[in-house]
């Protein structure tokens, strides 16, 4: 062993010591400073807390363990369990703090499910520091009494969407030359590079969905609003707090604590408990999961395992494109949980939950012949939450079953590839990049032997062959989606997965219609579809599995990972872009292969973002 490894392990061994040693140590609480006693005992609010937010899946922490930012399927168990409670319940009323998170609009569609369910037992109110139109429908359905804060603002002003278009700056001002094709009329993944507004098709598939998820968004309102003309307020905000409560969009004004006492007083409580959020205790053992960190394990096995994939979809993590590092889906580590959870004789059921725009045609094909692995051995069932576009739909056409909220986004089902070139306009600042082929009888062996470089514009013959590789691949993406649907004897033809493709994206109740989706519902509705396809019983226990290395894996720095950290202090265009505008990273990160070496992606149409 070299003396650098020694010691790199020795550091290993006094972090692990240190840390377990920790474990079992608390310091002093910082508690308020308050002469009276909270009770401990009694009636109590259970306070959910949402204004971190609500992930997919919680940030990695040391060792590669969860951190305590809670992730969305612990919250909707939070919720189920208040629901279940029985007669002789400790909680009398919920409080549901929104802050001022923004939370997609599938899973607030969800919570809003769970919210109505839990309000027709207990109070609940609900309390925003300022409402968006995915929040404000979350509460207008399922809370008893909706209230904002003063000087907060109720943003309710109807869906949009926004796409970037840079043509003219990319070409007319940098020069650069842009080589990009799409296979599929509707994909227009391109089109914010190569045009500078939409073609037809695109508007069409674009508007399409926005109006199918206007129409969920307003039921699921005015079903928890009754009130004359909230159909008609609920576009024509923003709102004053005053102004909000005189449309009867919320129903008080004030601050967190004033809902609390005012639902305190109503429901007899006597205390409040942190179920959900900042505050709230752990319910995993931090040993226990240290112990299955050193040991690489995916977690906790149980009858029905949940598999959260999540982001763009690629066949490494590795620092060394352009973009830097980047979180997602990685097929590696995909791969390895999957076959874990294939080889588990105790796992019978499995749940998917994909919230991704694509990404790497290739990783997006090995993760979905993993995928039919596992199905032939156990039930697989599909959750879409705020997306299953393209890739996302590739992997998602493995399953048995897939669910969808009304406002998911599905389909997209088309190939983007190409490259921009930057030769043109090096050439205008007195920068010139010659090719020396080592074939000197041909005149295009110059362009086809540098055809990746970012020097070398694509003559006509090398587009050919490229477009020749991604219709190949589209192909294919047709094939694995009739493949993966024809399930439970039943037969879906390539060309009636065809008649849905050529990127064209979906709201859930058309891909339900479309057979591209086969229950409109939730997680939690998947999770009981899995419970019913393995014969299980209906609170079968469910183990969060994720795809974490071992801790000597993750803590053993690869030659990338460590140039990573000698460039630390130069934050990566991904980082850069996260901080700018980070609505635009899952869609940037699901094209960013292209840039990587590979020729094709199957990513969402456009850089999408629904306000």
């Amino acid at each position: 062993m070299s003396a650098r490894s020694f010691l790199r392990r020795s550091a290993m061994a006094m972090a692990l010591l240190a840390s377990v040693t920790s474990f079992g140590c608390e310091g002093r609480p910082r508690g308020e400073r308050s002469s009276e006693a909270k009770p401990k005992t009694g009636p109590a609010v259970a306070v959910i807390d949402l204004a971190g937010g609500v992930p997919e899946k919680e940030a990695p922490s040391l060792f590669g363990m969860t951190g305590r930012k809670r992730s969305f399927d612990e919250l909707l168990r939070s919720l189920d369990e208040l629901v279940e409670e029985s007669d002789d319940r400790k909680h009398v009323a919920v409080l549901v703090k929104f802050g001022s998170s923004h939370i997609g609009a599938a899973r607030s569609q969800e919570i809003a499910e769970h919210l109505e369910k839990l309000r027709e037992k207990k109070k609940v109110f609900c309390h925003g520091d300022s409402f968006s139109n995915a929040t404000i429908m979350a509460a207008a359905r399922g809370c008893s009494s909706v209230w904002v804060a003063p000087a907060g603002e109720v943003e309710t002003v109807g869906l949009a969407a926004q796409v970037v278009y840079m043509r003219r700056l990319l070409a007319d001002e940098l020069h650069l030359s842009i080589d990009f094709l799409q296979i599929g009329k509707y994909k227009g993944a391109e089109e914010p590079i190569t045009r500078d507004g939409p073609s037809p098709e695109a508007r069409a598939s674009l508007t399409s969905v926005l109006v199918d998820m206007r129409k969920s968004w307003l039921d699921t309102i005015t079903k928890g609003r009754k009130q004359p003309g909230i159909a008609e307020a609920v576009e024509d905000g923003p709102y004053s707090p005053q102004r909000a409560k005189e449309l009867g969009l919320v129903d008080e004004v004030g601050y967190p604590d004033d809902a609390y006492n005012t639902i305190k007083e109503q429901s007899g409580a006597v205390r409040d408990e942190i179920l959900f959020g900042a505050g709230a205790e752990e319910k995993s053992d931090d040993f226990d999961e240290l112990v299955r960190a050193l040991a690489g394990e995916s977690g906790a096995t149980g009858p029905v395992a949940l598999v959260r994939a999540t982001g763009s979809i690629a066949m490494t993590s590795s620092g060394n494109g352009i973009f830097g590092g980047r979180g997602g889906i990685i097929e590696k580590e995909f791969d390895r949980t999957i076959r874990q959870l294939e080889k588990d004789d105790e796992v019978k059921a499995v749940v998917l939950r994909i919230d991704s725009p694509g990404g790497s045609a290739l990783a997006s094909d090995l993760m979905w012949h993993h995928l039919m692995k596992l199905r032939k051995k156990k039930p697989l069932v599909v959750s879409v939450g705020d997306m299953a576009a393209s890739g996302g739909m590739y992997l998602a056409s493995a399953g048995d079953f897939i669910f969808a909220e009304p406002m998911s986004i599905v389909g997209s089902i088309g190939v983007v590839g190409g490259k921009i070139a930057v030769g043109d306009a090096l050439e205008k600042i007195g920068v010139h990049a010659e090719t020396f082929p080592a074939n000197t009888q041909k005149a295009d062996a110059a362009a086809r032997a540098a055809h990746d470089s970012l020097f070398v514009k694509w003559d006509d013959a090398t587009r050919m062959r490229v477009r020749e590789s991604m219709t190949a691949v589209y192909d294919l993406f047709l094939s694995r989606v009739a493949e993966g649907r024809s399930t439970r004897g039943r037969t879906i033809t390539r060309e009636h997965v065809a008649e849905s493709a050529e990127g064209r994206i979906f709201g859930g109740e058309e891909g339900k219609r479309r057979g591209l989706v086969d229950e409109i519902g939730g997680l939690s509705a998947a999770i009981a579809k899995a419970r019913e396809l393995a014969g299980l019983p209906a609170d079968a226990h469910v183990a969060v599995v994720g795809s974490k290395p071992s801790l000597l894996e993750a803590l053993e720095p690869s030659g990338a990972a460590e140039e990573q950290m000698r460039s630390a202090a130069l934050p990566s265009p991904m980082a850069v872009l996260e901080r700018a505008a980070p609505d635009l990273v899952p869609f940037v990160a699901s094209v960013a292969p292209l840039a990587e070496g590979e020729r094709s992606v199957v990513a969402v149409p456009f850089a999408i973002t629904v306000r």
